[in-house]
């Protein structure tokens, strides 16, 4: 492999980051959340699939 120096600095950062939770993956989430909530960028989850395909379903009902 390539040893690229911004992937692993990235590696390292995320590293780091993790030890600081103890490699805690709900404690990491966590963290994130509180950081999203904290901040004063708006945010938005995905829809979800089965929204898309209603969505689509009523729009195809109505052109008919």
């Amino acid at each position: 492999m390539i040893d690229d120096p911004i992937v692993n600095e990235i590696r390292r950062i995320r590293q780091a980051y993790a030890q600081k939770f103890n490699n805690d993956l709900h404690a990491i989430c966590e963290d994130l959340r509180r950081q999203e909530r904290e901040s004063d960028r708006e945010f938005r989850s995905p829809r979800q699939r089965k929204d898309e395909d209603a969505a689509r379903r009523d729009s195809a009902a109505t052109r008919r």
